[in-house]
């Protein structure tokens, strides 16, 4: 059986259950990675992340400053 529910409904959601549902869709998505498509433009985007990553594996933020400066900006 298929659930139909309008974006209008899960707005009405309080945040925290429609973040539960964020992290079902996600999870959802992320089953079937085949299933997403990225373009010519992503694709090269990604290889040119990860060979500058190879290149200095070192050049990175920890995730806890990354959260500190996000949490600081509100």
């Amino acid at each position: 059986m298929s659930e139909h529910i309008s974006m209008t409904d899960v707005l009405k959601l309080p945040v925290e259950e429609r973040l539960r549902l964020i992290g079902e869709i996600w999870d959802s998505i992320e089953a079937v990675p085949e299933a997403v498509v990225l373009t010519d433009a992503q694709r090269n985007e990604l290889e040119a992340r990860l060979e500058a990553h190879r290149r200095d594996p070192q050049n990175v933020i920890p995730w806890d400053e990354v959260k500190a400066r996000i949490l600081s900006k509100r």
